[in-house]
């Protein structure tokens, strides 16, 4: 069939019945690894593994369509388990709609793979169209979605000091780069070229070797510019769901009881004072800007603590609109700077397109009406300059950048779980801001109504954590910093790089192979994917 476009019908016709069922059962296989290599499960070697098998798929044929279709089933095998948490309080069809959108960027990885897979290099090649893959899924449509980096699966391996020079791009990367050398390595020692595949071993293990070398350099006993007490407080939810905060009155009053019970702990000396203290997203649903027994009983609880209090609010907006805001209330004062929440999640806290998505689910319409906030998400506080992500921001590069280039010493993740029910969410967000204390070399702050509250160390050791479900606060002595990092100075310039050669890789291999196929031959061999012999591969 040389120069003629393949059907899919064809395709699947032109490849044997037990090599095509091999080939899916190891794509299967290796979105499971990846999954498997997410937390709260400490398997983070796995992702490298999950790479490599798909890898190897990838590396079995030439059709650009085949390898999306490979693609495609690994994704789906790594998207499903990694996000029911999604469905839980609205059923099935989002939480598959959504893994299903994700896993069309791992069908773009494999359609890339295919059409560079003879490139020489092609491991490094392949590991940068893996980040120019997640940049994609982070970026579009609706402001992306982050969730599933590679990097979020490594807050406990060798890799995570990489983040410190790149950030979660970085880190992505070797990740890739290690899973995609692994498969090189494999590939050379069964056709018998074992000198090519000790080099490509070398080079599968050069970024875990170069990430245990950095460890000792992590910031984890450095005692930083300064050190202030913080305190973060979870109250709990009086239930769990979409309607958790049904009775607003009670979650406000569960953080005002556990703040008032650390307020008698300190009194009778069995807490260290705080000089600041965290709540977390959601802990006043009820606008305390306009409502009055809210604006009391907060003011009170930060008197009684004598500190200033960073209160996760919903404040309602004149046009029936609301921020997600986190306001600085001082015991002296009151309420004053705040944070309002850049990065709103779509489909929870906005809902686009809302009169076509509501024929698809009857909760769509509980869908909020937020809107996004500006500034550089920095705010002050005893002296000491915070920067905050909120909850879905945490995901995102850009969430801390505006805040530790305004000087940000300490980085705070208030955030609302209740309504993700018992599931891993919290835990993979949990390695999110690990990720970013690495990142940006700063201790991070973790306040969740329901769990899991954590304080994390500049290294991304948790160094004190909650169980879910239970009123709790942390208290902790944190090293404040002043100083930067590569990747805090880099910025998203990383990122930029990597995806930046994939594009232009793919472009010069589209080039090379019209070159060789000549032109009756380009598009087939192109769309298609024609064997070396002219016979249609996988």
């Amino acid at each position: 069939m040389t120069g003629e476009r393949a059907t899919p019908g064809q395709w699947f016709r032109s490849v044997p019945s037990g090599e095509l069922l091999g080939n899916l059962g190891v794509a299967l296989l290796a979105g499971i690894a990846l999954f498997a290599s997410f937390p709260p499960r400490p398997l983070w070697f796995l992702a490298p593994v999950g790479v490599a098998l798909l890898t190897w798929v990838l590396r079995s044929g030439r059709s650009v369509r085949g390898g999306a279709g490979y693609g495609l089933v690994a994704g789906l095998a790594f998207f499903v388990p990694l996000l029911p948490w999604t469905g839980v309080y609205v059923g099935a069809l989002p939480w598959l709609a959504l893994s299903l959108a994700c896993a069309l960027y791992v069908a773009g990885f494999g359609a890339l793979a295919r059409l560079i897979g003879d490139l020489p290099g092609w491991p490094l090649w392949l590991a940068t169209c893996w980040s120019l893959a997640e940049w994609a899924r982070a970026s579009f449509p609706f402001g992306g979605f982050p969730w599933g980096r590679l990097a979020f699966s490594q807050p406990g391996g060798l890799l995570l000091p990489l983040a410190e020079l790149g950030g979660a791009p970085l880190l992505s990367f070797a990740v890739a780069l290690t899973g995609t050398a692994l498969a090189a390595t494999i590939e050379r020692f069964r056709a018998g070229a074992r000198r090519s595949g000790v080099r490509l071993a070398a080079l599968a293990l050069l970024a875990p070797v170069v990430g245990a070398a950095l460890w000792p350099t992590l910031p984890s006993r450095d005692p930083g510019d300064k050190a202030i007490t913080v305190a973060a407080i979870q109250g709990s939810v009086p239930r769990l769901g979409l309607d958790f905060n049904a009775q607003r009155r009670a979650v406000l009053d569960n953080h005002v009881r556990r703040t008032r019970q650390l307020a008698d702990d300190v009194r009778a000396g069995r807490a260290p004072q705080p000089d600041l203290v965290i709540w977390p997203e959601n802990a006043s649903d009820i606008d305390p800007l306009r409502n009055t027994d809210a604006y009391t009983e907060i003011s009170a609880t930060a008197a009684q603590i004598d500190a200033p209090i960073l209160v996760g609010a919903v404040l309602v907006a004149s046009d029936d609109t609301a921020t997600n805001s986190v306001i600085v209330w001082n015991p002296e004062t009151g309420p004053g700077e705040r944070h309002d929440k850049k990065i709103i999640q779509p489909f929870g806290e906005y809902l686009p397109m809302r009169s076509f998505f509501r024929l698809f689910s009857p909760y769509a319409d509980r869908a909020g009406h937020f809107v996004p906030g500006s500034g550089d998400g920095t705010v002050h506080a005893a002296g000491v300059d915070i920067g905050i992500a909120t909850c879905y921001e945490v995901a995102f590069d850009r969430a801390f950048e505006q805040s530790l280039r305004a000087g940000a010493q300490l980085l705070a993740v208030p955030t609302n779980n209740a309504t993700f029910g018992d599931t891993e969410m919290t835990y993979q967000q949990l390695a999110m801001s690990r990720v970013r204390a690495v990142e940006h070399s700063r201790a991070v702050v973790v306040a969740a109504t329901s769990g899991v509250s954590a304080i994390v160390g500049a290294d991304g050791a948790v160094l004190e954590q909650t169980p879910l479900f239970s009123p709790a606060a942390l208290v902790s002595r944190l090293p404040l910093r002043s100083g930067t990092t590569l990747a805090t100075q880099l910025g998203p310039l990383p990122e930029f790089v990597l995806g930046g050669t994939a594009l232009l890789t793919a472009a010069a291999s589209i080039v090379l192979r019209r070159s060789r196929s000549g032109p009756r031959d380009s598009n087939a061999n192109i769309s298609a994917g024609t064997g070396r012999q002219g016979g249609m591969r996988r």
